[in-house]
């Protein structure tokens, strides 16, 4: 049996690391313009896609990288830099011109719920090395269904959360909302070069 202990403690780890509700205010500024149906399907695709890549991790773990010759610090530098390329974008608001161009409409690579929502922001380095390490404390597949159920309980507040920010975008307006695009903006890039500095550091480029 897994011990409640275990449970509560995997349960806040993972909540703290996903961060819904930091996660929150990045999923209004990168669906800044769309309407609710658009909003809630990008929330969607982007949750399902986060649990199914931490299911993937969760069962197969660090093999998964380890096959195609990927280490954990490598994988922490690549996030970094894509997530890098979305904060440019929204320093910029280079999406926001692109969808006044196309009207209803998201274009493929103007969508963002597998990147940078699915990945890195829920399915990132550290959410994937922390289902790595609670399975890893409770192998066989009771422990993989208490961790995957402590994902799936943590990613489904994440979307009512997500529900909810049409309501936050109409209470900060059009000036609110350019200003927290260029804030949280700032803030993606510097959790980009954090990323980035913790994968050098694992390889022993900086101290």
């Amino acid at each position: 049996m897994i011990d409640t202990a275990f449970l509560i403690t995997s349960f806040v780890t993972l909540f703290v690391i996903i961060d819904p509700i930091g996660l929150m205010p990045v999923f209004l500024a990168l669906t800044q313009g769309m309407t609710s149906k658009q909003r809630r399907a990008i929330a969607i695709r982007a949750s399902i896609t986060g649990v199914g890549i931490l299911a993937v991790f969760a069962l197969f773990g660090e093999s998964v990288l380890g096959f195609i010759g990927i280490s954990m610090p490598a994988f922490r530098v690549a996030g970094g830099i894509l997530l890098f390329l979305t904060a440019l974008d929204m320093l910029f608001e280079r999406r926001t011109a692109r969808r006044q161009h196309q009207g209803d409409e998201i274009a493929p690579e103007d969508d963002p719920s597998v990147f940078p929502m699915a990945i890195p922001l829920i399915a990132g380095p550290g959410s994937i090395a922390t289902v790595i390490l609670l399975t890893g404390q409770h192998p066989g597949i009771e422990g993989f269904a208490s961790v995957m159920a402590i994902v799936v309980a943590v990613i489904a507040l994440m979307l009512g959360m997500f529900s909810i920010s049409g309501l936050l975008e109409r209470l900060l307006g059009p000036v609110g909302i350019n200003v927290a695009t260029r804030l949280l903006g700032m803030l993606l890039a510097a959790l980009s070069v954090q990323f980035v500095l913790e994968g050098l550091r694992a390889f022993g480029f900086a101290s």
